[in-house]
């Protein structure tokens, strides 16, 4: 893309795949770590087209630094969007639980970020007998 000269066309195709918002479900959105960067995407088009769909946003950090936070805040006092910004798996779960608690099947549950929290994750909110089709991933690897 540094090649490029003004005037010229690319062609996109996009999105690809399942992790967007598309319906106005309850949405939880668990990240962990780097994880957060689809989420803030997903926020931010929240915040600019003025959607009013709940979401709960579950942020895990182990180094605490939290990336985006001034903006995350930012967007959720404009929007439906609540972030909480979690210190361990405890506190994690207890949200988890919260969420599957008020919505059952009726949410949508994402969760990003290093394979092995999204998996422990996933198997986590099944055993809440949330169905698959309800639970859409995006792990990284190497992190």
């Amino acid at each position: 893309m540094l090649d490029f000269k003004r005037g010229m066309s690319i062609k996109m195709n996009g999105p690809v795949g399942s992790f967007y918002l598309k319906d106005n479900h309850p949405t939880l959105l668990v990240a962990g770590g780097i994880g957060i960067t689809p989420f803030r995407s997903m926020v931010k088009q929240m915040d600019v087209k003025n959607m009013k769909q709940k979401i709960e946003l579950l942020y895990m950090d182990r180094s605490k630094e939290y990336v985006f936070k001034n903006e995350l805040d930012s967007i959720a006092n404009n929007t439906y969007v609540n972030v909480a910004y979690l210190h361990s798996r405890k506190e994690l779960f207890e949200k988890i639980d919260a969420f599957i608690t008020d919505n059952k099947n009726d949410g949508k549950y994402f969760i990003s970020g290093p394979k092995e929290m999204v998996s422990n994750i996933v198997t986590y909110i099944q055993k809440g007998n949330i169905s698959k089709r309800n639970i859409k991933k995006d792990m990284f690897i190497g992190y």
